[in-house]
């Protein structure tokens, strides 16, 4: 599957600055096929190493951090001679391993030479020792489930995201287009963008399958709590991951404590939260009071809303049948289909821009669902899960504020009116071109 983040990844390779890389991304989301990938690709060849369960490499790194010695013992291990810039070191688990983690400076320091990519879980890497993480000594990338545009070029369909970028930033989609960027972006609701579960739809076409992948990896992040969590926190997280449909299903989408167990205040499960935050797997948008930069001066912490890094594991937790969103004519479930809407909205522009939105209310007169800054723009952007038209709210933020533009994503066709653009869900992936 080809993944956006290559481009970088061959920036990498080619920097005077270069440091050694760690490449982050929850559990399963593509971070060792990735590299493994571009190893064989870009490099004459790959030495790969995984730290998980490997005591014997993890030795190598006990006796002293000398990364000549490492070099010298590793080529040993992988039967070859490692060349530097002709040969990509791949650390996989790096978190398994504290000793491997602070190597990386000494790579830095006195091997520069030698090009070294590392992938570790966010979760791992953020639970890393203090004293082993290489500050200021690595270059970070995050990988992310794959966002809408890279599920369409899964798909084979590179000639349409082309002519989609072509497009002039008001220039209507083609109804030739926009009825097959519908049905794939019911497709993707479905299934996501976890790599497995996208490779078993792309071969197979089959939603029980698809289904059954998601529960699996849904099953494997619980196991990862119980490993990686003190015991005491276990259940906390994990009745805080299994509300989070509930509690976008509400109107009032933002996050109680008291519905994740009766009676629990904030002190009792913020611990938990947090986890589940360095995790990856959910991400915490919290409610502005203005649109002024820096947003995060003016963010209050104790308002916020949760959604989950990949839609297509929401709809699983949900319990949503896949037929209910193939129909779109049925209601039955008009509540969720906006937190579905719009937890696709948020993960499409965090793989776009790596950052992350805020949200803004009035009261209980209004509610902007986000309001995300690019550059030296601050853009509200409200969501609409259909051809919903109306959009009070925006137009008490934009009475109130007067920016410059605003969005609206819908399942409407581009269209310009009052300073508020509507772009199409399908086509959030390009947000950064209306901006």
């Amino acid at each position: 599957m080809e993944r956006l983040l290559n481009e970088k990844l061959v920036e990498w390779k080619m920097s005077k600055t270069r440091k050694p890389l760690i490449l982050k991304g929850v559990r399963q989301v593509g971070k060792t096929y990735l590299l493994k990938e571009f190893g064989n690709k870009y490099y004459e060849d790959v030495a790969y190493f995984n730290f998980e369960g490997n005591e014997a490499l993890q030795s190598r790194f006990e006796q002293d951090l000398d990364p000549k010695r490492i070099i010298e013992e590793l080529g040993v291990i992988n039967k070859r001679v490692i060349k530097p810039g002709r040969t990509l070191i791949i650390f996989d688990e790096i978190q398994f391993c504290s000793k491997a983690l602070t190597s990386l400076k000494y790579f830095y320091e006195n091997l520069p030479e030698y090009h070294v990519a590392c992938a570790g879980s966010l979760l791992g890497i953020a639970l890393s020792k203090p004293l082993s993480f290489p500050v200021g000594k690595v270059d970070m990338m995050t990988l992310y489930p794959l966002n809408f545009e890279e599920f369409l070029l899964a798909n084979d369909e590179s000639m349409l995201v082309e002519a989609l970028k072509k497009l002039k930033s008001e220039e209507k989609i083609s109804a030739l287009y926009e009825e097959k960027l519908m049905s794939y972006l019911n497709n993707y609701y479905i299934t996501g963008g976890m790599p497995e579960v996208l490779n078993s739809w792309i071969n197979n076409k089959d939603v029980e399958e698809v289904s059954v992948i998601q529960q699996k990896i849904l099953d494997a992040y619980e196991l990862d709590f119980a490993k990686h969590a003190p015991v005491n926190d276990y259940p906390k997280l994990s009745m805080i991951w299994k509300s989070i449909p509930e509690q976008l299903a509400r109107e009032n989408s933002k996050f109680v404590y008291g519905h994740v167990k009766s009676g629990a205040r904030a002190k009792d499960l913020e611990d938990a939260l947090e986890w589940l935050i360095s995790a990856g797997m959910v991400y915490k948008i919290t409610k502005i009071e203005k649109p002024y930069m820096p947003l995060s001066a003016y963010a209050d912490s104790r308002s916020f809303k949760l959604y989950i890094h990949d839609v297509g594991l929401l709809r699983k937790k949900a319990n949503l049948d896949a037929a209910i969103i193939y129909d779109d004519k049925k209601d039955i479930y008009k509540e969720f289909k906006g937190a579905l809407a719009e937890n696709f909205v948020l993960t499409e522009l965090i793989a776009k821009t790596n950052e992350t939105a805020h949200y803004w209310t009035s009261g209980n007169k209004a509610e902007v669902d986000f309001v995300k800054q690019f550059k030296s723009k601050i853009i509200p952007i409200e969501v609409k899960a259909g051809k919903n038209v109306t959009a009070r709210s925006l137009r008490v933020y934009r009475d109130k504020y007067e920016p410059e533009i605003s969005f609206k994503v819908s399942r409407l066709n581009i269209q310009k009116q009052d300073g508020t653009l509507n772009i199409p869900l399908y086509m959030v992936w390009n947000i950064e071109k209306y901006v």
